[in-house]
């Protein structure tokens, strides 16, 4: 199958003509590895939540206080990766490959710099982060020690995130998937021996003594951190080392940054990253619209949020296809290809994702129980993940149209759309809701969001101007 593909990335930038049977399968065939990574991910994170949750309510409300912070810094190390890896994509499909690995030493050198920056700020609010979001005492020690952790393993964060991203750029989607896959499976492990104290197991019919640490949610940030060091470091050496198109053994270069690429990839990833910004603190609002409905209710809600990534998760692998094509074929000036790509992608996505909120309204009792002993929690997660499987579909719409857009390089109006509904829609209806239907109102103003989303950006697909942009 890789020979294959790699034969008709060439046919895009070779300029050759492509059937839509050739399309669909070159879109299946970049999406297959992203999506089985993802789902494969969800499933460890099941099991990472799993030992937490198995730790009380207030272990994964601790963790879940400050998880939507989480997700805002790796959204703004996402966008500066991006700023570069687009680039890349347009540039290979453009058979400039001398050029992309420029790119690639410019981002190296960028990303350092940025990601310190980064991580010394988060580093500097740990402390005072989760009393910021409305956390009780009970949690906000734990919570602080957790952000403190994850604070210090940004910089290996940004850098997985840019090799995985210049890796799917060239085409290689099976490195990062499994590179990703590994990392999840590895946080799992650590986590079996650093969260749990020493205690006794039975297998078959024995009892063996397993050693633990006994960190409990401190633990598990020491795993994850742990897991994240050693994914950076071997995804940055396929990178740099084995990559055929973006190794940068085979010829000398500069790393010191040129004002070509910096300006194209502020260009790029600034509109992203403002927007990430103002998205994430849009779940920041939401945590904190959500804290003082009580631990029950942030337990439930960061539980359910695990559980609903194994729908929209798959979205995110096709979009990162999207990103790939559609970049490929602006970079070789063939936009017939790209809005082909573009719709294919996108229902693709709607198909999957589809299938998934079935499969999660049907499962998620059970799904739930898995996660944490607490009845309350089980109960309020399942009532609202039922809610949010209905806007599975339009959610794969949104996921997937922003990622045709960003191989598009058109990042500014996207942003500005996913900034209009989170806050005039989820945020707005959510703080209305709350305060007389708790979680579920909350959750009910995120399935109305989420399709709201995913309509808008089928007319921008549909009539937009997203394809105008020239590679020079």
């Amino acid at each position: 199958m890789a020979n294959k593909k790699d034969n008709l990335l060439e046919m895009i930038r070779d300029g050759k003509h492509m059937t839509t049977s050739q399309q669909l399968k070159l879109t299946w065939w970049l999406s297959l590895p992203a999506i089985l990574a993802q789902l494969t991910t969800t499933i460890m994170q099941y099991i990472d939540a799993a030992m937490v949750g198995s730790l009380g309510a207030d272990a994964s409300a601790s963790i879940g206080l400050v998880e939507t912070t989480t997700w805002m810094i790796g959204s703004v190390c996402s966008a500066g990766a991006a700023g570069f890896y687009v680039q890349v994509a347009h540039l290979l499909g453009g058979n400039r490959p001398r050029e992309a690995r420029d790119v690639l030493r410019q981002s190296i050198s960028a990303m350092l710099l940025f990601s310190f920056i980064i991580a010394t700020i988060a580093l500097s609010v740990s402390p005072f982060l989760p009393k910021w979001l409305g956390g009780g005492s009970d949690i906000t020690g734990t919570s602080s020690t957790y952000f403190a952790i994850f604070a210090l393993c940004i910089p290996f964060f940004q850098f997985s995130m840019l090799g995985a991203g210049m890796l799917r750029s060239s085409g290689n989607m099976i490195v990062p998937s499994i590179l990703s896959v590994s990392m999840m499976a590895l946080d799992v492990i650590f986590n079996f021996f650093l969260i749990f104290p020493t205690r006794q197991i039975d297998v078959f019919d024995l009892q063996l003594m397993m050693p633990g640490a006994g960190l409990g949610v401190k633990g598990a940030a020491i795993g994850t951190g742990m897991a994240e060091v050693i994914t950076a470091l071997l995804m940055m050496y396929f990178l740099c080392i084995r990559s055929k198109e973006l190794g940068l053994r085979a010829e000398k270069g500069s790393f010191r940054p040129k004002r070509k690429y910096i300006k194209e990839a502020f260009h790029i990833g600034l509109p992203m990253g403002v927007q990430q910004v103002i998205m994430s603190s849009a779940y920041i609002a939401m945590t904190m619209i959500i804290a003082p409905l009580g631990t029950i209710a942030l337990a439930a809600h960061s539980l359910g949020i695990v559980i609903e990534s194994l729908c929209y998760m798959p979205g995110y692998g096709i979009s990162d296809a999207a990103t790939t094509l559609v970049g490929q074929s602006m970079g070789a000036n063939r936009k017939d290809l790209m809005r082909r790509f573009a719709y294919m992608a996108v229902g693709m996505g709607m198909v999957v994702m589809a299938v998934m909120g079935v499969i999660m309204y049907v499962t998620a009792p059970y799904t739930m129980a898995m996660l944490t002993p607490v009845a309350e929690v089980r109960e309020l997660g399942v009532t609202v993940l039922r809610v949010e499987a209905f806007a599975e579909p339009m959610f794969a719409a949104a996921i997937v149209c922003y990622g045709a857009f960003v191989g598009a390089s058109d990042t500014l109006m996207p942003s500005g759309m996913n900034l209009l509904s989170m806050w005039g829609v989820r945020i707005t209806l959510a703080a209305i809701l709350a305060p007389s239907m708790g979680l579920y109102g909350v959750w009910l103003a995120m399935c109305i969001e989420l399709c709201f989303r995913g309509l808008i950006f089928l007319v921008r697909l549909k009539w937009g101007k997203w394809e105008k942009k020239t590679i020079d």
